[in-house]
C-alpha cells in the first residue's frame, strides 16, 4: 500500500515535522506550479527534482544535481552522484534566500 504525500507529513514527529512543514510550504509558496508527488517513499517535487525526507534527527532537502558542476555541487551536502542535500535540524538553519539559489540552480541545470 502506497503512502500519500499528505500521510507521510502527518507522520513525521515533532520536531521534525515542523521543519518538513517548513521546507514544503517554502518550495510550495515559492514555485506553486511544481507537482508533489511519493517517489522513493518520499515527497518530492518535479519529480523527484527536489524532495525532502525526515530522518532520526534532522530533515534532509534534498536536490538532483546531475548536470552540476563539481564547484556547484560543492553549495550542498552530501556526496551522491545524482543527489546532494542540505541538513535541517533546527528552525535556523532553514535559510528561505539559501534554498531558493539552490532550487534555481537546480533548475537551470535541469533544462540543459
Amino acid at each position: 500500500m502506497s503512502i500519500s504525500v499528505e500521510d507521510y507529513y502527518s507522520n513525521i514527529k515533532s520536531p521534525l515535522k515542523e521543519l518538513a512543514s517548513k521546507l514544503r510550504y517554502l518550495v510550495k509558496k515559492n514555485y506553486p506550479h511544481f507537482q508533489e508527488s511519493m517517489l522513493w517513499g518520499v515527497p518530492v517535487f518535479q519529480d523527484g527534482l527536489i524532495y525532502i525526507v525526515a530522518l532520526k534527527d534532522h530533515v534532509n532537502l534534498g536536490f538532483t544535481v546531475s548536470n552540476l558542476t563539481k564547484e556547484e555541487e560543492s553549495l550542498f551536502q552530501g556526496g551522491g552522484k545524482t543527489t546532494r542535500k542540505i541538513e535541517i535540524k533546527s528552525i535556523e538553519d532553514i535559510n528561505e534566500s539559501k534554498i531558493k539559489e539552490l532550487i534555481e540552480l537546480v533548475i537551470s541545470k535541469s533544462k540543459t
